[in-house]
């Protein structure tokens, strides 16, 4: 062992971080998104939630629920406004796994030794959503794809399609943050995934994702038009089928983004630091 590596700094997790240049933190982060990409490689078991997970749910949705919902016959057509709404629903159960990984690191004492290294603590957490992030673009691909051959068209401009998908990412990617949080908040991998749960459930089913809201009861309508996610599967659908409001569910979307990501990040970055 080198004498360099026996005196790294090893005493107040995140004391060096304010001297760490941009340079080296990018070096770190990139270094920390092939440790994390080569442990998907190692266990492509990890990977299953994001391949299967799209293909049984669109299945699921369009052939169990599409006839009830669009009517008999009528699928296709439920096809066009569920597959833009599903991918609101993408980023949120990837960003579940996140809180359990991140909460099971620590278990293992993974996260206690990258704290003792000399990098900047956010890196650690940064690189983490970084490769869920490219998770969660297979998983939407994975969608879309499923989408295309039941019969999805994307009757917008190419810009716009692309855009749809920037949109649920960038969404996506905030809320990864909540899970991270929650995954350094509490103590197994099972609470983590029992309190999103809690969350997620409401938040899916209480949106505009797999159903339009306008034959809900007024109280549910009334929560459909500030759930986050109605606005972001409101303007992806939108977006690609060319049609209806964009602007305004794009701001909203962002809004919330931003205001999430403000809130979460430095939370999760100090629990982190702290955590015993």
């Amino acid at each position: 062992m080198s004498a360099a590596t026996i005196t790294a700094p090893v005493t107040k997790p995140g004391a060096d971080e304010g001297r760490i240049g941009l340079r080296a933190n990018l070096r770190h982060i990139g270094a920390l998104v092939r440790r994390n990409a080569l442990q998907i490689k190692q266990d492509p078991e990890s990977m299953f939630d994001a391949l299967l997970m799209p293909i049984i749910f669109i299945l699921l949705f369009v052939y169990v629920f599409g006839g009830a919902i669009a009517g008999k016959g009528n699928q296709q057509e439920y096809v066009q406004y569920l597959v833009p709404g599903m991918m609101a629903m993408m980023g949120m159960n990837i960003a579940m796994a996140v809180g359990s990984g991140v909460n099971e690191d620590f278990r293992k004492g993974v996260m206690d030794r990258f704290r003792t290294m000399p990098i900047a603590r956010s890196s650690v957490l940064i690189a983490k959503i970084i490769v869920e992030v490219g998770r969660m673009l297979i998983a939407t691909a994975i969608l879309l794809g499923m989408g295309f051959l039941l019969g999805l068209e994307v009757r917008g401009t190419l810009l716009a399609f692309l855009g749809a998908i920037l949109l649920s990412t960038v969404f996506g990617a905030a809320l990864m943050w909540i899970f991270v949080l929650l995954g350094l908040s509490v103590k197994t991998p099972q609470a983590v995934q029992g309190m999103a749960m809690i969350v997620l459930m409401p938040l899916q089913f209480g949106s505009s994702i797999f159903a339009p809201t306008k034959s809900m009861p007024g109280w549910l309508e009334g929560f459909t038009k500030v759930n986050p996610l109605s606005n972001l599967a409101d303007a992806a659908r939108a977006l690609i089928r060319g049609q209806g409001a964009v602007l305004h569910p794009t701001l909203i979307t962002l809004a919330w983004a931003v205001a999430i990501t403000a809130v979460t990040m430095p939370l999760a970055v100090a629990k982190f630091r702290k955590k015993t």
